[in-house]
């Protein structure tokens, strides 16, 4: 790699660590709002760099900091690497993002998740979704594993871990799944609801609400919990609940991806609300495992049960823990935003279908998963 870029994964961890650089978005100012690095500063110069006109940067010059590194981000790493180069030559640190956001969209953070032994959190920052393994330290269940089997792979190898199965808590519409693919290629089950199985899938292992996995001496449980999908489970650590989209820290998961008709979004809110209210009779120290969070690796990726029931961040939850499941209904309906990027071809893939494209580029862009 040359030296003028830095590898996207370096600046996630610097940036998880609380050490991150001054980063410097010269894309569009649309493209920055919609989705970018999480601190970034947006100076909209994408057009100007594209044609080698460095007069818009040298405008800006007084407003860049001298006793920081300078990263320089775009969407490929084309004009990034001609801003820094000239950044460099004005005796800025300055370095280009490999890759620019389509690499920011591969990174893959993992630790072992506080608290909560014998569990691996896998972060995935450009687009916050959260993956797991869980086992007893010596073998595991991978969920909701992205589309680069590879990481997970190396987790594997990195943690010494037996990968027993691979588990989806729901089908997912943000982003690709890798689950068939690592299952497939470790020749163990696939698990899924079958309510989010399609007639004509094969080689996918059916849960059911109640039951029990076991991954070494772990024993996980399955709570079957529609209504983001009519088909998704949390999974019941002991102590701790993979909550996957139906529950995150500050929302919930919006129920209008299988229908967006007013009448079966509010039905499918009113399953939702029922799950949640299941949920809630765990107790205050559960911990709550989420599946995206609001910004990748630098929101608060876990929190108690009791904290959420009482935080304030939470409006949705509160109308549960309150007892109104009209407010609550309401409220999901209302927060409907955009919905996320390629969402029914990505379910069409997830349940099995030939992509036939670049399936990387179908999740460029912001993750639109949860209720505004």
């Amino acid at each position: 790699m040359p030296e003028t870029e830095l590898d996207p994964t370096v600046l996630a961890r610097r940036i998880h660590a609380g050490d991150a650089p001054f980063v410097l978005d010269v894309r569009a100012e649309p493209e920055h709002e919609a989705w970018h690095i999480p601190g970034s500063v947006n100076v909209p110069i994408y057009e100007d760099l594209l044609e080698r006109d460095f007069g818009s940067l040298a405008e800006h010059l007084d407003d860049l900091p001298d006793s920081r590194d300078i990263v320089v981000v775009c969407g490929a790493g084309v004009t990034s690497a001609r801003a820094a180069r000239f950044l460099r030559e004005r005796g800025y640190d300055a370095f280009s993002v490999a890759d620019g956001m389509r690499g920011w969209a591969r990174v893959h953070l993992d630790e072992p998740v506080e608290g909560v032994p014998g569990v691996v959190r896998v972060v995935r920052p450009g687009t916050g979704c959260l993956s797991y393994l869980v086992g007893d330290g010596e073998r595991a269940l991978v969920v909701d594993p992205s589309q680069y089997a590879g990481e997970y792979r190396r987790l594997e190898d990195e943690y010494a871990l037996e990968v027993v199965g691979v588990l989806d808590t729901h089908l997912h519409a943000d982003h690709v799944s890798g689950a068939r693919r690592l299952a497939d290629a470790l020749d163990v089950p696939h698990y899924r609801h079958p309510a989010d199985v399609a007639a004509t899938e094969d080689g996918v292992t059916p849960l059911a609400d109640g039951e029990t996995l076991a991954a070494g001496e772990r024993t996980v449980g399955v709570l079957h919990t529609p209504g983001h999908t009519e088909g998704s489970v949390a999974l019941d650590l002991g102590g701790a609940l993979c909550t996957g989209d139906a529950l995150f820290l500050g929302s919930v998961g919006r129920p209008d991806l299988a229908d967006a008709d007013d009448e079966a979004v509010r039905v499918a809110a009113h399953r939702l609300y029922e799950s949640l209210d299941r949920l809630l009779d765990y107790p205050d120290e559960t911990v709550v495992l989420p599946g995206h969070a609001a910004d990748g690796a630098t929101s608060p990726l876990a929190a108690s049960l009791g904290r959420l029931r009482e935080s304030e961040a939470n409006a949705l939850l509160a109308h549960v823990v309150a007892g109104d499941e009209r407010a609550f209904v309401d409220a999901v309906r209302d927060g409907l935003g955009e919905e996320p990027a390629n969402f029914e071809r990505i379910k069409e893939i997830n349940r099995g279908a030939t992509p036939g494209i670049d399936v990387e580029d179908l999740e460029l862009g912001p993750n639109n998963c949860a209720i505004e």
